[in-house]
């Protein structure tokens, strides 16, 4: 686990200033982490109920269209829906969630064509018309959402890994290394002690005689 260094006191200090900045890193890592996981939950429950509503919508909108086609004329019902087509204008303005880049859709519809003849189509179809508009906004919603939980997912699992790198990995060897180092020094300076006592031994040993 330890790493392969020089046992010096020099390398020592070089290894606890690492741990230093290793276990702040870890620390501010941890709340970045904390803050995504809450930030995600936000939004895969926004993102949930959004899928329901979409989900649920969709079946209702296509029945009505086809209520209008089975009491209008399919030619009839395209041509309506020619003169009543409009631009739909989107604008992506990223935003930052804890430094992750999440989209920001922002929507609007343009001027209708024109009109069509009440005469010859069915309230169905007016129902239709606006439904699809109601439902193209929320399926823009949606989708902004699944990209912002997809991206903050990606953005957990990096942070999470590199969570347990410095708890697991790093922390700890530089621990063990740090420790295996004093250890060394210890016994070096015990070693260079007891010689210096057995010189100085020796040398009264020399000057009684």
């Amino acid at each position: 686990m330890r790493l392969a260094v020089n046992p010096t006191r020099m390398e020592m200090l070089r290894l606890r200033n690492r741990l230093n900045v290793a276990q702040r890193g870890h620390k501010l890592l941890k709340d970045k982490l904390d803050g995504l996981m809450k930030d995600f939950g936000d939004y895969a429950r926004r993102y949930k109920e959004c899928r329901l509503e979409v989900d649920a919508e969709l079946p209702v909108v296509l029945k009505l269209f086809v209520l209008a086609e089975a009491t209008s004329s399919r030619l009839i019902i395209e041509d309506a829906l020619e003169v009543t087509r409009q631009e739909l204008d989107i604008v992506s303005e990223p935003r930052r969630v804890m430094s992750v880049l999440i989209p920001h859709l922002e929507f609007n519809f343009g001027k209708s064509l024109g009109g069509y003849s009440l005469v010859h189509t069915s309230p169905e179809l007016d129902k239709a018309i606006s439904g699809l508009k109601a439902f193209m906004e929320k399926l823009l919603i949606m989708a902004e959402l699944e990209e912002t939980v997809r991206r903050l997912a990606q953005e957990i699992e990096k942070t999470r890994r590199r969570v347990n790198a410095l708890e697991h990995t790093v922390i700890p060897r530089l621990l063990e290394t740090i420790k295996f180092i004093k250890n060394k020094l210890d016994e070096m300076e015990r070693s260079t002690t007891s010689r210096l006592m057995k010189i100085k031994e020796q040398r009264l040993a020399r000057e009684s005689q």
